[in-house]
């Protein structure tokens, strides 16, 4: 059954278990705003999986939702579980987003169209703020993620199929560096490094958690007024 759970800092989460509390300054949506309304000279912790951008093949084009919910108690960031018996991802911690199709208006109206098909969050709540570089995924997609502010009241029917789960992580949370992690698996190819963000039962990583570091270093960036 699809479960909606809203993890925060210092409360159990769904699974009971009590999530770390974060001592990182809090930062609201007024400076989200500003962040993204000026020039930000960054670079990204991580640009892409090298499997995925030594491939020979054509990587399609995707899209993401940044969806930082403005909760009363600070931001939180809204991810989801996805399905068991999915092929790609099976299990994993994730963004809402999924393949650019030629009639979305660009990158943006990917992430839209998405969120709203796999957890039915509508546009209207929805002010999205611009895009934070990109990422080249093992699986041969060129995601870029679209930062959004989402403002409640909203319900959610996420889709059975997709998503086991939604919940929400304290942007607070994300942002301090004390919980990052910095893991290796052995596969195949041999020894692989990772990024990981471990929060009370769940467990984000790989390229949602570079993702996240990569939207931590954009807004850590210094930045300039853009000209009028």
């Amino acid at each position: 059954m699809t479960g909606v759970s809203s993890a925060r800092s210092g409360e159990p989460d769904s699974a009971g278990t009590v999530a770390p509390v974060s001592l990182e300054p809090a930062i609201d949506a007024g400076a989200i705003r500003r962040r993204f309304l000026e020039v930000r000279h960054w670079e990204p912790v991580q640009a892409g999986d090298r499997a995925g951008a030594a491939s020979s093949r054509p990587l399609r084009q995707a899209a993401v939702l940044i969806p930082l919910v403005t909760r009363t108690s600070g931001l939180t960031v809204l991810l989801t579980r996805r399905t068991d018996h999915l092929h790609d991802h099976a299990g994993q911690i994730s963004f809402p987003g999924g393949r650019v199709e030629p009639e979305d208006a660009g990158v943006t109206g990917t992430a839209l169209r998405e969120t709203a098909e796999e957890i039915g969050l509508r546009g209207e709540c929805i002010e999205p703020l611009g895009t934070v570089g990109t990422y080249v995924t093992a699986t041969g997609y060129h995601v870029t993620p679209v930062a959004a502010l989402v403002h409640p009241p909203f319900d959610l029917t996420p889709d059975p199929f997709e998503v086991a789960e939604v919940f929400e992580v304290p942007l607070s949370f994300i942002l301090d560096s004390r919980n990052h992690q910095r893991n290796t698996v052995v596969t195949r190819e041999g020894r692989r490094q990772y990024h990981a963000i471990p929060y009370g039962s769940f467990y984000i990583w790989g390229a949602t958690a570079a993702m996240l570091l990569n939207f931590r270093a954009y807004l850590h960036a210094p930045g300039v007024s853009r000209q009028p």
